[in-house]
C-alpha cells in the first residue's frame, strides 16, 4: 500500500520508510476495504460513505491514529474522516478500529491537499483537526509549513458556516506562525476570548507524545477559529 498523491514540487511532508509490521500489512488486506477510501475516485457522498446524515470531522495528519481512534469511539454521533500519508499509521489505524467495530471512521492514504481539493464537498466539514503538524524548523524549510495563507483559504470552502478549524503545536514559534496567519485570513473569527489561544477541547485527548511533553515542561498551543459568513 503506498500513498497516493498528485506531482507537486512543495510538500508538507516527507514520505518516510517506516517499517510495516506484519499485524499492519495484514490489517491492510483486511480492513481497508472498510475503511479506506482512494483519491482517485474523486469526490465523495458523504451520506452514501456513512450510511447517515451526521456531523462530520476531518483530521489531517493522524499520525498513528491513537487519538482520532478514541474521538471517533467517544463521539459516536458524529462520523471522522482521517487523513495521513505513512502506511504504518494508517495500518495501525484501521486494525484496532476493525477490532473494535468503529463504524463512524473512513481513512485516506494520500496528499491532504489533493483529498480536499478532489474529493471532499464543499461545506461539508463540521470540524476540521490538524494536530502536531511538522513545523519545519529551520528558517528555510518554513515554506514547507502546511499552515500558509494559501492553504487556510483552501480548507475554508470546505468548512460549514459555523463549523471550526482546529489547529495544536508543541513548538511556540509555530504557534505564533499559526495565529498571525489565522488572525488575517477572511471569513475566519478566533474564538479564543483574549484573540491567541485556547484552552484545550475536552473532545481532544492528550497524547502520550503530549504528556511526555508536559512533564518535561514543554507548552501546547491550541488555535480555534470559526468559520464565519
Amino acid at each position: 500500500m503506498k500513498p497516493e498523491f498528485k506531482p507537486k514540487s512543495i510538500r508538507s511532508f516527507v514520505i518516510r520508510a517506516g517499517r510495516i509490521t506484519s499485524g499492519q500489512k495484514a490489517a491492510f488486506d483486511t480492513w481497508w476495504p472498510t475503511y479506506g477510501l482512494s483519491l482517485y475516485k474523486g469526490k465523495i457522498n458523504l451520506a452514501d460513505i456513512f450510511g447517515r446524515s451526521a456531523p462530520v470531522v476531518l483530521e489531517i495528519g493522524f499520525g498513528m491514529g491513537d487519538s482520532l481512534l478514541e474521538m471517533a469511539k467517544n463521539e459516536p454521533d458524529k462520523d471522522f474522516i482521517g487523513i495521513e500519508v505513512h502506511p504504518p499509521g494508517v495500518g495501525k489505524l484501521i486494525n484496532e478500529a476493525g477490532k473494535a467495530g468503529v463504524k463512524n471512521l473512513r481513512v485516506y492514504m494520500a496528499d491532504a491537499m489533493d483529498v480536499l481539493e478532489d474529493c471532499i464537498p464543499d461545506a461539508s466539514i463540521d470540524r476540521l483537526q490538524l494536530y502536531f503538524p511538522d513545523p519545519w524548523h529551520k528558517k528555510k524549510h518554513n515554506k514547507r509549513r502546511i499552515v500558509q495563507p494559501a492553504f487556510v483559504q483552501k480548507l475554508r470552502p470546505k468548512l460549514k458556516i459555523g463549523g471550526v478549524f482546529h489547529m495544536a503545536t508543541d513548538w511556540q514559534p509555530y504557534a505564533e506562525h499559526m495565529l498571525e496567519v489565522m488572525n488575517v485570513a477572511e471569513q475566519y473569527h478566533n474564538l479564543s476570548p483574549s484573540k491567541d489561544y485556547c484552552e484545550r477541547p475536552e473532545y481532544r485527548p492528550i497524547t502520550k507524545f503530549e504528556k511526555r511533553g508536559e512533564r518535561l515542561g514543554h507548552g501546547v498551543w491550541d488555535l480555534l477559529f470559526q468559520h464565519c459568513s
